[in-house]
Order: C-alpha cells, then sequence, then structure tokens
C-alpha cells in the first residue's frame, strides 16, 4: 500500500477538498522532489512555513544537538535554557516594547493566548475581528475568523460576543468606496462596530497585518494607526496576528513594521522554526503577568527542540537578512506580475508585500465577477509544469506565490514564466 492509498484509508483530510496527485519526499532550499524524482519549485513554503528554505542546515543542525541532549521536560515547570532564549530573541526582535512570551505548539494556539491575554488583563470579554480575516481552526479562532466558508455552518455555536469590522480590502470594497478618496472609511467604521455591534466591553481587535487566507489584502498605510487611535480611546488591546505575515516574509520582519501603529500582543508561528511546530504569543510583561496559575498551558508549549530549531532559524534570518531579500524579490515579482495583468482579462488585481503575493483572477475586469475555477486550473498547470503555487482567498479565486525566502532569482523567473503560461492557457 502506497502513501497515497494510505493517505485514503486512515489520515483524515477534510480541510481540504483534495490533496496534491503527489508524493514529497524530499527538500532543499526552494525545490522539493517527489517520489518519482520530480523536481519541482515550491511557491508556496508549506503556507509560508519554511522562510529560511527546506531543510535549512543550520536549523537541522541545532536540533540535532539539542535532540542528543534532552527532547523533552515541560517548558512550563523547569527552567530550560533554549526558551529562555527564544523569549529573549524574540523580544529584541520586537524592540523590547513587547517582552514576555508564552509558547505553543501552532498559530491557532499563539491566537487563542492572545484573545484570552486580552480577557484577561482588561476585565471585558468582548472582540472584534475583521471580515475576511482567518485566525485558525480551533472553535476560539474559528469564533474570531470572518469568513462562512471556514466556520462551517454545523460546527457551532462559537464563543458570543465577537462582532467583525469590514476588511480593508480595496479591490472589493465593501463600502463602495476607492481609495484613498475613501479617506480609510473601512477603519473609522470601527467606531461604529464598537458602538452600535458591542456592549461597550471590547477586551481585543485581532488583524492579520496582510490577512493571508483572505486572499493577501494589504491595507492601505493610514489603515491600522487610524484603528489603533479608536482602540486606544476605548482601551481596547491590539493582537497583531503575524502568523502567516511574520518572520520575513513581507520585506519587514513582521507585517506590522509596515504600519505606524505598534499592537499590544503580537501572535507568531509558521516562519518562527522554519517546519518545526512552535507558536509564541509575545505582550508586554504587565499583561503577560495577569495569568494565573492554572489558566493557561500547553504539555509541549516551547518544546526543546522546537526552540532550539527557532534560535538558529532567526539567527540565520538576521544574519542573512532574509527580510530585505523579500522586499527586494517582492518588488521584482509585483513589477513583472504587474506587467502581467496588463496583458490578460483574466487578471483582476496584483497585490501583496515583500514575497507575501496575492494574484486574484476575474472573469471579466470590469464587473469583477471572480474566476475560482480558472485559478484551480491554474494551479494545476503550474503543478504539472514543476511549480507549486498556492490558490485561496474569500473567493477561491487568488494564486497565491509565498516561496521560501532564500528562493533564487532564476527560480522566481522560472515560476512568473510558468504561472504566465498557465494563465495564458486557461484564458484561451
Amino acid at each position: 500500500m502506497d502513501a497515497v492509498e494510505k493517505y485514503r484509508k486512515h489520515v483524515i483530510t477534510s480541510c481540504v477538498k483534495k490533496l496534491e496527485p503527489i508524493i514529497l519526499t524530499e527538500g532543499t532550499g526552494a525545490i522539493l522532489k517527489d517520489s518519482s524524482g520530480k523536481q519541482y519549485i515550491d511557491a508556496f513554503a508549506g503556507i509560508s512555513v519554511v522562510n529560511s528554505g527546506h531543510c535549512n542546515a543550520a536549523v537541522i543542525e541545532a536540533a540535532k544537538r539539542q535532540m542528543d541532549r534532552l527532547i523533552h521536560a515541560c517548558a512550563y515547570v523547569y527552567h530550560l535554557e533554549p526558551v529562555a532564549d527564544l523569549a529573549e530573541k524574540l523580544a529584541a526582535l520586537l524592540g523590547n516594547r513587547l517582552d514576555v512570551t508564552f509558547f505553543g505548539n501552532s498559530g491557532a494556539e499563539a491566537v487563542e493566548c492572545g484573545l484570552k491575554l486580552a480577557r484577561k488583563f482588561t476585565k471585558k470579554h468582548e472582540l472584534v475581528a475583521l471580515m475576511c480575516s482567518f485566525h485558525g481552526r480551533t472553535l476560539g479562532t474559528l469564533s474570531v475568523t470572518g469568513q462562512a466558508g471556514r466556520r462551517g455552518y454545523d460546527m457551532g455555536p462559537y464563543l458570543s460576543g465577537v462582532s467583525f469590522a469590514p476588511a480593508p480590502y480595496c479591490y472589493r470594497c465593501q463600502l463602495g468606496l476607492e481609495y484613498p478618496k475613501c479617506g480609510i472609511q473601512c477603519a473609522k467604521m470601527l467606531e461604529d462596530v464598537i458602538a452600535y455591534s458591542t456592549s461597550r466591553n471590547v477586551a481585543g481587535f485581532i488583524a492579520e497585518p496582510v490577512m493571508g487566507e483572505g486572499g493577501i489584502i494589504v491595507p492601505p498605510p493610514e489603515y491600522f494607526p487610524e484603528i489603533t487611535k479608536i482602540l486606544n480611546q476605548h482601551g481596547i488591546l491590539y493582537i497583531a496576528d503575524e502568523v502567516q505575515s511574520g518572520f520575513g516574509r513581507t520585506g519587514k520582519m513582521f507585517g506590522f513594521e509596515h504600519y505606524a501603529a505598534t499592537p499590544d500582543i503580537v501572535c507568531m508561528a509558521k516562519g518562527i522554526a522554519d517546519g518545526f511546530p512552535l507558536g509564541a504569543c509575545t505582550t508586554r510583561k504587565e499583561i503577560g503577568d495577569s495569568f494565573e496559575p492554572g489558566d493557561h498551558l500547553s504539555t509541549f508549549g516551547g518544546n526543546l527542540v522546537s526552540c532550539a530549531a527557532a534560535n538558529a532559524n532567526i539567527d540565520y534570518m538576521v544574519k542573512e537578512r532574509l527580510h530585505e531579500k523579500s522586499m527586494q524579490d517582492g518588488h521584482y515579482v509585483m513589477k513583472r506580475l504587474t506587467e502581467l495583468a496588463g496583458k490578460h482579462e483574466l487578471i483582476g488585481d496584483v497585490r501583496g508585500k515583500g514575497l507575501m503575493i496575492g494574484v486574484e483572477l476575474v472573469k471579466n475586469k470590469g464587473s469583477k465577477t471572480p474566476a475560482p475555477e480558472e485559478a484551480a486550473k491554474v494551479r494545476d498547470l503550474c503543478r504539472e509544469k514543476g511549480v507549486l503555487i498556492g490558490h485561496g482567498g474569500v473567493k477561491g479565486n487568488v494564486v497565491r506565490i509565498q516561496p521560501p525566502l532564500v528562493i533564487t532569482r532564476e527560480q522566481l523567473d522560472t515560476i512568473l514564466d510558468v504561472l504566465s503560461q498557465a494563465i495564458r492557457a486557461v484564458a484561451h
């Protein structure tokens, strides 16, 4: 029985409609290899995870060294050096404005921690999130996810006291306005959401600096400054979900750094340990200290091997200045994609920051009718040509380009050439 048969018989894969019809066995840098020996350029990085590349030698060596010494001792019972080193490192990356961290195993756990901390610290219970957002698949994180398709109609009830504000989705403005003449009305409407959809007992506002699963939605530069002004007036904490946008992905170490607005809580995972399972929720000490014994715990949170990998990963990213490389490569890719958009009616919008880029496909540029079937075909054609891309968005019509940040310019050119061929084929 091969891996495909075993998957079909024993693995729950209900989170996707179907798995890609390949069995991946090896990876190095931005290259993956399947069981037949065929090579692929990875333009999705395991959903923005292996930012330092597949099987990064420095990360693997650090993990191996730790595995030879000690694998698990529970970071919430004993003092463990790699855990302390990583917490200190994260504080330094965040300019020591946020200086204490709770470690979990995933992005969803990091967000759950952030939500609980906001409630515990403020002694308030309501939350505000964004339409089109995605924060995880636990019941708590789904409660603040602004997509009906992700939540599922038969998995509720979800947390009460959650309200949703309009997303800063300029291409499909929910208010029918156009940037910059809109005056960032989507941000200003947060005041109305608080006044009319809550009981003014809001603990936290959660948002992704760049909305990943929503379709790489990039807020205008004025958006978060306006949001935080309103939050500060109401004593509401700003929780930044950096699970997908963090660790160099957007051209800065963290996505929120593109905006003149500092979060109170930052939730991280994915790129933090280059593939090892780890989540982190970092905040100010007075907020972190609001947790009392028994309030929050994770048996495997702060796992020694994952923390050792994360320490090596962050050192590598800083040394190689991968965030700067991401910014430069992102400008290059965006330029080429914008030129491509001018040639194809199928491309409605190109947007992104760094190497977190979305290409929204439409049946007609005038009507902006989503083209989800065409997006799926483009993904499949790219895979056949040896390029693995992402595909999603709230309307299922966004092609996502989020490769390992170590990717070469030659590999990026191949991705763009193959994508162009696929779009041309689907368009005709």
